[in-house]
């Protein structure tokens, strides 16, 4: 029998008109999209349906509207008997989709998760100024010698890697010179490509301190619950339930590395998982388990036809 994990993307899966279908097709999924709005005092829903793309890209912006379509697509399956506790073994999510994951397995409430999740995009996007740090997106090497080339470029100036996104493909972050410095070094050892990326801060990095630290202030003042389902957590890539620990490693996941990789991998071989179903928008995640454990079946529903296809797949 299939043993199925729950995933919930990122950012970088927005999209203006993210969440509409599902929206205009159910009233669940309204419903949480109102949710979040009447939490945040925004009508985030506007910019998720309308944009301006610049908008809806904005970090403090784009993590809150990504778990609000996740958690649209929970609610929906909810209503058709699909539940975590029933359906899932585990979930996890790739960055900020860890608060989707937890929010779905119960641990926040949907108001309390848009809330921590509009912080955390203000308070990483204001950890460093602005044309100070950098990311690139290191393709073709290992994260062994990409680890190795980020020691060797710091130079007293902070480099690291931020996402271990899939064999292959690994994200690095920190200072602007370091990042640099790095990518000369990664060509040098045989990357397929160095792409410095579009993004508006250096996320996953210890540049992000005073994110992580108004974070910890955050989370403290949250009500949490155990979920119903442990959640394999970005810098473990292993499972907890412990609300206690699920709080410090969301502090310790601003700066610290998403282990992706060793995340899909762990759920595919000690969980004994077999389907990987990605819950929100987007398909990253579900590209990027076909590389980790192409052995699974990766699906990802977010689409009003994806709901019936897992409605039906599971004959709830």
């Amino acid at each position: 029998m299939a043993k199925r994990a729950f995933t919930f993307p990122g950012q970088g899966s927005q999209a203006v008109g993210m969440g509409k279908e599902l929206a205009d097709v159910f009233p669940e999924a309204r419903a949480v999209l109102a949710e979040v709005d009447e939490a945040l005092g925004q009508k985030l829903s506007a910019i998720m349906f309308e944009g301006p793309a610049e908008t809806l890209q904005l970090t403090e912006n784009a993590q809150p509207a990504l778990m609000a379509v996740s958690m649209a697509v929970i609610r929906v399956l909810e209503a058709r008997g699909v539940t975590i506790k029933t359906h899932a073994a585990y979930v996890a999510g790739h960055s900020l989709g860890e608060y989707s994951a937890l929010c779905a397995a119960g641990v926040f409430s949907i108001a309390d998760t848009a809330r921590l999740l509009k912080t955390r995009g203000q308070a990483m996007q204001q950890a460093v100024p602005v044309g100070q740090g950098a990311m690139a997106a290191i393709l073709g090497l290992d994260v062994e010698t990409v680890l190795r080339a980020v020691d060797e470029a710091g130079q007293g100036e902070v480099c690291g890697v931020a996402n271990d996104n899939a064999p292959g493909q690994v994200v690095i972050s920190g200072h602007v010179g370091a990042v640099n410095r790095a990518i000369e070094l990664l060509k040098a050892a045989g990357a397929k490509r160095a792409l410095p990326l579009p993004v508006s801060a250096p996320f996953h990095c210890a540049l992000m301190r005073p994110a992580a630290d108004a974070m910890a202030h955050a989370l403290a003042a949250v009500t949490m619950h155990a979920p119903a389902v442990p959640v394999v957590a970005n810098v473990l890539a292993r499972p907890i339930s412990d609300p206690g620990e699920i709080r410090q490693r969301l502090v310790e996941q601003v700066t610290g590395m998403v282990r992706w990789t060793e995340s899909v991998q762990w759920l595919t071989t000690e969980g004994g998982v077999t389907d990987l179903c990605e819950l929100g928008a987007g398909k990253v995640l579900t590209g990027l388990a076909k590389r980790i454990a192409p052995a699974a079946v990766a699906t990802a529903v977010n689409t009003p036809g994806d709901v019936d296809a897992l409605v039906a797949a599971l004959n709830v």
